[in-house]
């Protein structure tokens, strides 16, 4: 095996390549990156945002890493899932929407196909936001069906 000599600055323009290739892959941090909404209080877990508990701040910090609430109007109405403290950002995955059926509660379930529409009484097994897929127990029968949370309130149940 025969080796042969190489220069010592073509290595180092090949390291200098592999940095500057390196550092144009990774995510620019700058200091201007817009907003991020942070608490004006402690915000304790289960608590309904509203306007009057947040307030929108210019990010400087440069290290910020991203997954944070940037407007206001994304936090109102969401519920928190964790404390949040103020001056703090508010991580996206610290909120939640606010229940429309809560368990135990008696809601109307509706059943409709093939021009049938048949309507009865239930109380859902879990809590459940619109566009979730929960069970519910029928009242008279005891049965336990599933179905879709809708926006009125009720339960779409599903066809087996």
């Amino acid at each position: 095996m025969t080796f042969r000599p190489t220069l010592p600055c073509k290595g180092l323009s090949r390291a200098a390549l592999v940095v500057l290739g390196l550092l144009c892959a990774m995510p620019v941090a700058h200091a201007g990156r817009g907003t991020a909404v942070v608490p004006e209080r402690t915000i304790y877990p289960g608590e309904e945002l509203m306007e009057s508990l947040v307030r929108e701040v210019e990010v400087t910090n440069p290290n910020l890493r991203g997954g944070y609430v940037e407007v206001t109007s994304e936090v109102l109405g969401k519920v928190t899932t964790r404390t949040l403290l103020p001056g703090r950002t508010i991580p996206v995955a610290a909120l939640r929407d606010s229940w429309a059926v809560e368990r135990g509660k008696t809601v109307p379930l509706v059943f409709s196909g093939s021009g049938l529409m048949i309507t009865a009484m239930g109380t859902p097994l879990e809590d459940a936001a619109i566009g979730d897929f929960i069970r519910v127990r029928n009242i008279e029968s005891g049965v336990i069906v599933s179905g879709t949370v809708m926006e009125n309130g009720s339960i779409r149940v599903a066809v087996k």
